[in-house]
């Protein structure tokens, strides 16, 4: 018997989100509770007219348009206490929907105007996280992120950062922001420290510019896993070599079709990468700017791009496998997934039986 899909089986699956920012995904509510408690002045105080200014929707027109709602959220993201509460609260709406693993990125620097160090920033991001790891069912990881945009210096500094809390929460470093005229070769020193010392790497590529993005993130910097990866499909001989190496994609449909890195999901490549057999993920990218959660992601794909149960079953244990933990916690991680699946499998299989006898 074939598996149903419907979204209360997507949702309790156990999945992974390897790519979501933490300033993408602060709870609107919680914007507006910070900025009362530190006198700060929003463009709005109404949850839902806050959301309109800085949520996406089908208008947003490219990916620095859709970056414009960024500044806003960062407004409240100065503090120990909104940096701890935000890791937190995207943690436990990540667990909500059964996510057992995540790894949350964002670029310490941004937060730096209240005059917090950079290791206080580090420090009180990781600590939501591990209390929330305490509370709810979920492992995470963070992921820090130089800047395209800003003197590579800056990103060097970051590297630093990065490898000083390695093996402290820290998992990995990230070269986001605006991709267009911003090449990543440039961040190469920053790439070239963090190898140095033995960091995992992803970097975003191939969204808002073409292969050449994800040439320079995979030749110059030693990229191990490529954030969206959208236009690889432009260039055969490079998508061949990134399949070969087994090299993972972020896929994050919906902020895709925001940033008009394809002009609608149904033209999404997601599915020709699947077909040909690279290792593809499914992710959020950013749950509030683009108002997501993983499992609309996977229904967008279910119902735009016709992936069935069986591919659906194979994104989701890519995530564990392109996961940024060590190779025996990522095989226990495996495991447990493989078994749950079991279980949920069963349990459908038995109530579909159930059903047909009673008819």
């Amino acid at each position: 018997m074939k598996i149903k899909i419907s979204r209360e089986l997507i949702h309790k699956l156990p999945k992974t989100d390897l790519h979501v920012h933490l300033d993408g995904s602060v709870r609107v509510s919680t914007i507006i509770d910070l900025a009362q408690k530190h006198d700060i002045k929003l463009p709005a105080s109404d949850p839902d007219e806050l959301s309109r200014i800085i949520c996406c929707d089908e208008k947003c027109e490219s990916l620095d348009d859709y970056l414009r709602g960024f500044h806003i959220v960062n407004l409240v993201l100065q503090t120990k206490e909104g940096l701890r509460r935000a890791a937190y609260e995207l943690a436990e709406d990540a667990a909500a929907e059964n996510i057992r693993y995540m790894e949350v990125r964002y670029s310490p620097i941004l937060h730096t105007h209240g005059g917090l160090k950079l290791t206080q920033i580090s420090e009180a991001v990781i600590e939501g996280l591990k209390k929330a790891e305490k509370d709810f069912k979920i492992k995470t990881g963070v992921i820090i992120c130089g800047i395209r945009n800003m003197d590579p210096a800056t990103s060097t500094k970051l590297a630093e950062l990065a490898i000083a809390f390695k093996n402290k929460g820290v998992i990995g470093f990230d070269l986001a922001g605006g991709e267009y005229n911003h090449p990543a070769k440039d961040h190469k020193d920053a790439f070239d420290l963090a190898l140095k010392n033995n960091l995992n790497i992803t970097i975003h590529a191939g969204e808002a510019y073409g292969p050449e993005s994800i040439h320079q993130a995979l030749h110059y910097c030693g990229t191990h896993r490529i954030g969206h990866g959208t236009r690889l499909v432009e260039d055969g001989d490079l998508l061949n070599y990134v399949n070969d190496h087994r090299i993972p994609l972020e896929i994050c449909l919906k902020s895709n079709f925001h940033t008009k890195a394809v002009p609608n999901i149904e033209s999404h490549p997601i599915d020709f990468y699947i077909d040909y057999g690279l290792r593809v993920t499914l992710n959020t990218d950013n749950r509030t700017i683009s108002s997501t959660t993983l499992t609309d992601e996977y229904m967008l794909a279910i119902e735009l791009l016709g992936l069935d149960y069986a591919t659906i079953k194979y994104v989701i244990l890519n995530g564990f496998k392109s996961a940024f933990v060590p190779y025996k916690e990522r095989v226990k991680l495996i495991n447990e997934t493989l078994r749950e699946f079991e279980e949920i499998e069963e349990h459908e299989l038995k109530t579909k039986i159930k059903v047909k006898e009673n008819l």
